[in-house]
């Protein structure tokens, strides 16, 4: 199995006036889940892998969708890793001895 050529791992925190941020954070998410790309959700971040360029793309729309659905602003805390000739590890590389996956 070949190895993605990129990992983002991303942390949005969306700013809301007297307001649960929770439902927010469960659309990016589900957004995420919805890429088709490999994905996994931590307690302060969620993991992705894939194409470079799509990962850019897919970090700047977490972004978008917070202030679409309510957010006056966003922060978000990005991590990524990138080798186009080698790949990056996996996620399950990363995670299954401690998780099972």
């Amino acid at each position: 199995m070949k190895q993605p050529p990129a990992s983002l791992a991303i942390q949005v925190l969306p700013r809301v006036k007297d307001g649960d941020v929770i439902p927010i954070i469960d659309k990016v998410i589900a957004y995420l889940k919805g890429t088709g790309l490999g994905v996994f959700v931590g307690p302060f971040e969620t993991t992705v892998e894939g194409d470079f360029d799509r990962l850019c793309e897919i970090a700047k729309e977490c972004q978008l969708i917070c202030l679409r659905e309510g957010a006056s602003s966003v922060s978000a805390y990005i991590k990524m890793t990138y080798n186009p000739s080698e790949g990056v590890w996996s996620i399950e590389k990363k995670v299954s001895k401690h998780h099972g996956v």
